[in-house]
């Protein structure tokens, strides 16, 4: 697992996250991009888990996506299978888990308050934090994307799916916005990737 791991998280991560991952009937699967999810957990028919993580991820994101799929099997191994998947069983885990890896060896410094903040009440996504996922996306390779919240209102953007919407107000969070060919109004998160037109 070392070889198969020592090229997507951050060096330092490395021997603790080997250590999280010392179960005989758990494995990880690194997969091509899925734009719906970073990353997943599946108990298996065969009592066995598996944790999937995108291989195109950030190191600091990918360690943030494997640290939080972990969360899900050590929340299903000690609190059983009727939790909420993000409920308070897999939160206090997740912090739990996540504490020793929230230093300076580790994550860039200016990105450490952000991420203190987040863990207070982690989300299912940290893609919903927009401050830190706007932080954490410095280190991704370089795209023709945009967050939706820096396109104008009025302006038309594509998503990765070919289909097109026009800029609105944005509500108490999130933005409104019409799909140019229904007409329908559809609401994004400030963070979500586009591309614009």
């Amino acid at each position: 697992m070392q070889n198969q791991l020592q090229d997507y998280i951050p060096k330092p991560a490395l021997v603790s996250i080997l250590k999280l991952l010392e179960h005989d009937n758990l494995s990880v699967k690194i997969k091509q991009e899925r734009k719906t999810r970073h990353g997943d957990y599946r108990r298996l028919p065969n009592d066995q888990h598996q944790i999937t993580i995108n291989s195109n991820l950030n190191v600091y994101r990918f360690l943030i996506t494997l640290i939080h799929e972990i969360a899900h099997f050590e929340a299903y191994k000690n609190y059983g299978k009727y939790i909420k998947p993000h409920g308070i069983e897999w939160k206090r885990t997740f912090q739990h888990l996540m504490l020793p890896f929230l230093n300076p060896e580790i994550f860039p410094n200016h990105i450490l308050p952000l991420l203190a903040q987040h863990f207070k009440n982690p989300k299912a996504s940290s893609d919903s934090d927009t401050n830190l996922a706007f932080a954490l996306k410095q280190f991704d390779e370089p795209n023709d994307k945009t967050y939706i919240f820096e396109v104008p209102l009025g302006c038309t953007f594509k998503l990765y799916n070919g289909r097109v919407f026009k800029m609105g107000h944005k509500r108490v969070k999130r933005f409104e916005c019409v799909e140019v060919k229904t007409g329908k109004s559809y609401l994004f998160n400030p963070n979500a990737e586009v591309e614009l037109l």
